[in-house]
């Protein structure tokens, strides 16, 4: 059986790794490419007031069911479907959904931790690295949490030198050199998702000659 080709797409946060996945799931047929997100494999934490929320550091490895997360990953490698209930950023308000996902020629895993975690990273057979300068970032994190999720602007700012800025020195710039394709950010994106969609392309002709 032919195996999918696995690709692990990570950077810092607001790096504008959402918007370039948008893009790039688009370039393909449905049924060619298959998208897990790391969001989906937080730890529960029920019950955490506005001021816990706030203060619980969501960007620590720890946050995160690695094990649960790689496991899933493999299932598709090995040609086998699996559901999960998405990510709803802790909100009780929201009952999450149930996602299906099921084998494709590409599988896109992402998330700022997919080269931190050894038994994701294990998995992959293409690392891509979506690079952005500091203060690009931060402004993006900005327009993001207060303006889209309606969270105080004190508040973004503090998880964002507390926990973001710590979180990507320690646990995702250092493993920026493990890339294959290192994409920047600040403006565009265009020419690498070019890059990529050509050569998955070639991947999707692969698997279905």
């Amino acid at each position: 059986m032919q195996k999918p080709f696995i690709v692990g797409i990570t950077g810092g946060s607001a790096s504008g790794k959402t918007t370039f996945l948008h893009k790039l799931i688009d370039s393909f047929r449905p049924e060619d490419i298959c998208l897990i997100s790391q969001d989906n494999y937080y730890f529960p934490q029920p019950g955490l007031s506005k001021e816990e929320n706030v203060l619980f550091n969501f960007d620590e490895p720890a946050a995160f069911d690695s094990h649960r997360y790689a496991g899933d990953i493999l299932k598709l490698r090995q040609g086998k479907s699996f559901t999960c209930l998405e990510y709803t950023f802790n909100n009780p308000d929201v009952v999450p959904k149930e996602l299906k996902f099921f084998p494709a020629p590409i599988i896109i895993v992402e998330g700022i931790f997919t080269f931190y975690f050894e038994e994701v990273a294990n998995l992959l057979d293409l690392k891509v690295y979506i690079d952005a300068e500091e203060h690009v970032k931060m402004y993006r994190r900005i327009i993001r949490d207060k303006v889209e999720r309606g969270y105080d602007l004190d508040d973004v700012l503090y998880k964002y030198l507390n926990h973001v800025v710590p979180a990507y020195e320690k646990f995702i710039k250092p493993y920026k050199q493990d890339a294959d394709l290192i994409i920047p950010n600040n403006k565009q994106f265009e020419r690498g998702l070019d890059v990529l969609v050509s050569y998955l392309n070639t991947k999707v002709q692969n698997f279905n000659s």
